[in-house]
């Protein structure tokens, strides 16, 4: 039998109906109290004055109290001293006090903070100790007083064996997150971990005074999913940002209502409504400054329209913007880009747009050729792709295939074991993700245990690669290098046993790989935490032309080079692997290199097509004899003769031999003389083709047939005419490729 098990089941140990419970004093009551007074003043000890004084309806339920929480005996009349001079003060007993009074009560306890604490909770159902601030210790003290200390130990010792298994910290596994649970479970009112509600986490959640003190209590939502007692943990608050006070300074009232209408009821992420919320409250300060009397949307035309297009287009970074806080930024004072620009005319098309169709304001104008967008602006749109150059994406391909631990050490303790904030292997996986798979950061960050498929006979080279739903399709798998695959079931088979959670773009509770301490990965940590760190491993910095190099930066780079490789892959296939929905999504990514267009255009023969190579013999013995300009020494090779013209790249009949009298048969004696002797000399000319000629060789008989009516009456090098030469057949010479 366990510990755990060998408990008694609690129950509410002070019965409350025992007990007078009239918020009133009575006569005598009240007498005595005064009479006690000037003794607990004069410092006569408190236990001479509590043992003359009585009142037993009082004093017995404290005491019952006291026996309850184990609190010593010695203590007891400090305690009663405590509760007796503030019912004096009040005039009415402790049953009537309000929780702003037991909470002035506590904070003068000194020392007796606790019990007073469990007075409170125990007899008055007080239950607003979270208003004395996140960092008190009351909520573990009183746990341990009122659930029994045994109780507690045992079940805290079994919330710290999970929670260093999933990977937290020996003290945070031992002291801060089970003071969020006494929390919880002083709350509650009851030590069972199943009597826990999703509804009571949130409860507990909603009034923390401070957003970032939600760390421990999401760990403890957490545990209690990973037990099946709720659905699933509460999510833990982000980070509040600080607003710029001077936001709405400048900006109509009836504007600002507006765009916070839109904000809120807008068919966009929460990134887009909100930068477009603060475009609009920059075109509220235009207004305020160039046109006082306009104030709402549905005051505009479109004249105003356009003269707000005119602005956009001649805007410069920080005009009609909210006060700065903090340090400018580096590009202030100069031209917005033409892809700001663009953002900024559809966030207006869209305002006016959503605004009419949902009947805010009355359609006196249209939206969309109003603020339509100057073509020279959409000429300088340009969708290149951001690649990591060849020679720093090698480097960090090494980095990341040779990560270390101390390249991610948070911290050495003193026998100089380092430390890091997520396991190596997972850090390992999460870098050869990155480097490899080519997927989006949030795609990287939902990976699910299980996603890597080996093929039988392929297992060192190739894998198959899980992706989940993203943000233009549904899951798909996609081939990956086995390297990625190797890193991930490294990490698998270390990761510890943990609870599913909720995957918030699906709905689904599911089994996160990157998951520590029941957290998936940072959103920031691929940019504020890996790349800066392989950077400085590679040796090379974290900006380059193109800017900073960020994750998504990555997936740019490898469809690139998948798409200029040797054998590279299609616009089709590496839409696939991308998980694109459009091919044009997909041209955004692959770009093609400069050395890979001068191959291609290489390859395609642009001057060689216009030229043709023909064989060429040389009689070497007449040459050395030196032949009479008479006898013919260089034979031209038409495929069905030859032709002994000199200068045969100059005849017009070149493609279309009129077979004059520089005509040489190759069935004729003379050409098997020719071809029988061994002193010939075989080369190649390169003849350039006008278009009739080359549509003669690549088009065929219609093609043919219109050159030889154009040289019917031109003259051949012998002389005559094709028309004057017609008894002999007219023939196509065959060029040698």
């Amino acid at each position: 039998m366990t510990e755990k098990s060998a408990l008694p089941a609690w129950v509410w140990p002070i019965k409350l109906d025992d007990y007078d419970r009239n918020p009133e004093l009575k006569v005598e009551e009240a007498e005595t109290l005064r009479s006690s007074l000037p003794s607990l003043a004069n410092g006569v000890p408190p236990s001479i004055v509590i043992e003359k004084c009585g009142l037993p309806r009082l004093m017995k339920p404290i005491e019952d109290v006291c026996t309850h929480i184990e609190l010593q005996r010695k203590y007891w009349p400090n305690l009663k001293a405590l509760m007796i001079r503030d019912v004096a003060e009040r005039g009415r007993s402790f049953w009537g006090w309000s929780e702003k009074e037991w909470l002035d009560s506590i904070k003068k306890g000194g020392h007796e903070k606790p019990s007073v604490a469990a007075v409170a909770y125990l007899l008055c159902g007080f239950d607003s100790l979270h208003e004395l601030g996140r960092y008190n210790f009351l909520f573990y003290g009183l746990a341990i007083r009122v659930f029994g200390r045994k109780r507690i130990r045992s079940l805290f010792a079994e919330l710290e064996a999970m929670l260093v298994e999933w990977g937290y910290r020996d003290r945070t596994a031992r002291i801060y997150i089970p003071r969020a649970m006494c929390e919880v479970l002083i709350t509650n009112r009851s030590p069972q971990l199943e009597d826990l509600t999703f509804e009571l986490l949130q409860k507990v959640l909603q009034r923390r005074q401070k957003k970032t003190s939600t760390l421990y209590l999401s760990a403890v939502s957490k545990v209690l999913a990973h037990r099946k007692i709720i659905s699933a943990p509460v999510m833990r608050m982000e980070r509040p940002r600080h607003p710029n006070p001077h936001l709405l300074k400048g900006v109509p009232e009836k504007w600002v209502q507006a765009a916070k209408y839109w904000r809120e009821n807008a068919r966009y992420s929460a990134r887009v409504r909100q930068a477009t919320y603060y475009f609009l409250l920059t075109v509220g300060r235009w207004l305020a400054a160039k046109h006082p009397t306009i104030t709402t949307p549905e005051q505009w035309d479109r004249n105003l329209a356009v003269e707000c297009l005119t602005m956009i287009t001649n805007m410069r970074c920080g005009d009609f913007r909210a006060q700065w806080v903090g340090r400018k930024p580096r590009n202030y004072g100069k031209p917005l880009t033409p892809n700001g620009k663009m953002l900024n005319y559809t966030a207006l098309r869209v305002f006016f747009a959503d605004l009419q169709e949902w009947g805010v304001i009355p359609p006196r104008f249209d939206p969309y050729p109003s603020f339509t967008p100057p073509r020279s602006i959409k000429a300088l749109v340009a969708t290149t792709p951001r690649v990591i150059a060849d020679d720093v994406w090698a480097k960090l391909l090494w980095a990341g295939l040779n990560v270390t631990p101390e390249d991610f050490a948070s911290w050495r303790n003193p026998s100089g074991r380092i430390h890091t904030y997520y396991p190596i292997e997972m850090i390992r996986a999460v870098t050869l993700v990155w480097l490899f798979a080519g997927i989006r950061g949030d795609e990287i960050r939902r990976l699910r245990v299980g996603c890597v498929r080996w093929q039988p006979d392929n297992e060192s080279s190739v894998c198959f690669l899980d992706v989940p739903v993203n943000k233009t399709g549904t899951a798909f798998t996609k081939p990956v290098d086995g390297v990625v695959g190797q890193a991930i079931n490294a990490w698998e088979r270390v990761r510890p046993a943990q609870a599913k959670l909720c995957d918030q773009k699906t709905g689904e509770m599911v089994d996160f790989l990157f998951l520590h301490r029941m957290r998936p990965l940072g959103e920031f940590f691929l940019n504020h935490g890996l790349i800066p760190r392989l950077c400085r491993k590679a040796g090379v910095p974290q900006n380059d032309l193109r800017g900073k190099i960020t994750s998504h930066r990555a997936r740019s780079t490898i469809a690139t080079q998948l798409f200029n490789a040797k054998e590279p892959m299609s616009l089709f296939e590496l839409q696939e692997w991308l998980g694109h929905r459009m091919p044009s999504s997909t041209q955004r990514y692959a770009k093609i290199t400069p050395t890979k267009l001068m191959k291609s255009y290489s390859d395609a023969g642009y001057f060689g097509r216009n030229l043709r190579a023909i064989e060429v013999l040389i009689d070497q013995e007449k040459v050395r004899n030196g032949v009479g300009a008479a006898e013919a020494w260089k034979f031209y090779d038409l495929g069905h003769g030859y032709c002994t013209y000199d200068f045969f790249d100059q005849c017009p009949h070149r493609m279309a031999c009129a077979k004059c009298s520089f005509y040489m048969p190759k069935g004729s004696t003379m050409a098997a003389l020719l071809e029988g002797k061994n002193n010939l000399l075989h080369m190649r000319q390169e003849i350039p083709l006008s278009d009739a000629e080359l549509a003669a060789l690549d088009d065929g008989v219609s093609a043919l047939e219109s050159l030889l009516s154009r040289l019917a009456d031109v003259p051949t090098p012998a002389g005559p005419t094709p028309l004057q030469l017609r008894d002999t057949a007219l023939v196509q010479i065959e060029a040698a490729d």
